[in-house]
């Protein structure tokens, strides 16, 4: 009885600790993937303006320019070690964030590809 009680904890116990550790790889993975999933629909976002015309051909190259460098900067970011800092991280959201902005107000002012 005891015996049985015994594998029963520690097989609950064995189960928690690799419930827990799935989902902390889970988390970094998401946390680790949120830049370049933000570059990715970024750079849709620009695609979909060309093609609505909501561009101008000159507006989308800037963007796409701004969007390179974002690219250029995380690179160059991850040679040093392969992981973003904290501060890193942040630099890289604040200019996507600024990105985003411009994305958003190019894409809503008067000027068409018409």
């Amino acid at each position: 009885m005891i015996t049985t009680w015994k594998k029963l904890t520690t097989a609950a116990f064995v189960c928690a600790a690799l419930a827990v550790a799935a989902t902390s790889t889970q988390a970094q993975g998401k946390r680790s993937g949120s830049i370049n999933g933000r570059e990715h629909r970024q750079q849709e976002r620009i695609r979909q303006g060309e093609r609505s015309g909501e561009l101008t051909r000159r507006e989308a190259g800037r963007l796409e320019a701004e969007q390179a460098k974002v690219r250029v900067d995380e690179a160059y970011a991850r040679r040093s070690g392969g992981e973003l800092t904290p501060e890193e991280r942040a630099r890289l959201e604040r200019e996507l964030n600024k990105s985003s902005k411009d994305i958003y107000q190019q894409k809503h002012d008067k000027q068409t590809r018409n």
